[in-house]
């Protein structure tokens, strides 16, 4: 839950910024400062993941580019120890670079330049996502197993690692094996209805999952429409 005008400043969220431009990180904090959240600037990859490690904090905003070690190594490692939400940045609008920051564990990412409040919208949109559900339940399709409260899948018996976005999209094909979902169900379920971007962010998430389940065939893909669980082929 975002924070409001009545929560303690311990309430908040907390966000890490991470980008070696100084003005622009400052920038980018002011606007996320401005919806009271709690924000904290690191310039390098060893920085931020120091920093993660001490605030464990609920979002983190991540230039790709950085000195020491890159964006995407800061994301591998920050996936070890924390499911902080992710937006990496990125200067380069290429298909490849968009890639990467998402098969890193990257929940969402903007191509520089981006104006702040686009940036802010999708913050507050993706904060919005739930982290624990109401009525947790254990869903069974064919080998494939998952637990929502434990967040956790199981795959022919075996524990598969699937980052939090990764896991929010199976589980909701798993509610209704075989019917499909468009990318915009898949969106609005996952992300939010307020939430805005690339549909075909959902594409590549649904490629690492195939990928990590080694079954290209468990998500069938509904041409001109979106995604299906397959139940035979779990």
């Amino acid at each position: 839950m975002l924070p409001n005008m009545t929560q303690s400043p311990s309430d908040a969220v907390q966000v890490l910024v991470v980008d070696d431009e100084v003005p622009f990180a400052s920038v980018v904090a002011s606007y996320l400062r401005r919806e009271r959240m709690q924000v904290q600037v690191a310039h390098s990859g060893s920085d931020a993941v120091e920093m993660a490690r001490e605030c464990q904090p609920d979002l983190v905003v991540l230039d790709i580019m950085l000195p020491g070690f890159d964006g995407v190594e800061v994301c591998r490692q920050l996936r070890t120890f924390t499911d902080a939400y992710v937006i990496m940045l990125t200067a380069r609008d290429t298909e490849t670079d968009k890639v990467v920051a998402l098969s890193v564990g990257a929940d969402d990412y903007l191509v520089k330049p981006f104006r702040p409040r686009e940036l802010v919208a999708r913050a507050k949109a993706m904060l919005r996502r739930p982290r624990s559900l109401a009525t947790p339940t254990t869903m069974r399709v064919g080998a494939l197993v998952i637990d929502e409260s434990a967040r956790r899948i199981t795959w022919h018996g075996q524990h598969v690692e699937l980052t939090r976005t990764e896991f929010d999209i199976l589980n909701t094909l798993a509610k209704q094996p075989e019917a499909a979902f468009s990318r915009h169900d898949i969106l609005t379920d996952v992300w939010g209805r307020d939430w805005f971007g690339d549909e075909h962010v959902v594409d590549v998430h649904v490629g690492h999952i195939r990928h990590k389940l080694g079954n290209d065939a468990i998500i069938r893909t509904v041409r001109g429409v979106g995604y299906a669980l397959e139940p035979s082929a779990a």
